[in-house]
């Protein structure tokens, strides 16, 4: 087993090998229903996620595939990350600026290439770069927000696992 990683990854995944089958293992997760926990199953992919209650804006789900290797061993592959929306949102955000960054590029391109005054869109440039870090340290700050509830997931699947 692959411990979770902790680098600069703002969606750790992980791979476990198990020796039971494709099925049993999906069965199992359905079959469990702990609280705080939503299980909820499509084909062999598990999604493992907080009810209403305990769930808060940074709150992480647990994605996971079951691939089988033969008929007794399986191979699961796990991935933490933020709300399926949320992380949309995030992702467009990201977008949005490198879209703004590479227009606004030009447009300084094009004013220096007619000897015109290209400082505004520097300026402007260099604002984008400052959002993007801004971004990435949010998406850091979220990742540590939500990281107990991360370790709640991970107990979680390893006791339904090991059941």
């Amino acid at each position: 087993m692959k411990p979770l990683p902790n680098d600069i990854v703002l969606r750790p995944r992980f791979q476990l090998e198990l020796s039971e089958s494709k099925e049993e293992l999906l069965e199992s997760f359905e079959k469990s229903q702990i609280e705080p926990f939503l299980v909820k199953r499509l084909d062999e992919h598990i999604f493992i996620k907080f009810n209403k209650e305990n769930n808060h804006f940074w709150s992480p789900q647990l994605h996971l595939e079951i691939d089988e290797v033969d008929k007794t061993n399986s191979k699961l592959y796990g991935v933490f990350g933020p709300n399926p929306t949320l992380w949309t949102f995030f992702m467009f955000l990201h977008f949005g600026v490198a879209t703004l960054f590479i227009i606004i590029g030009i447009w300084a391109y094009s004013s220096a290439a007619l000897d015109k005054s290209y400082g505004l869109q520097l300026g402007m440039m260099g604002f984008l770069v400052l959002l993007w870090f801004v971004l990435y340290f949010l998406g850091r700050a979220g990742k540590q927000k939500g990281k107990p509830q991360m370790q709640e997931l991970y107990r979680f699947m390893m006791d339904t696992l090991t059941k």
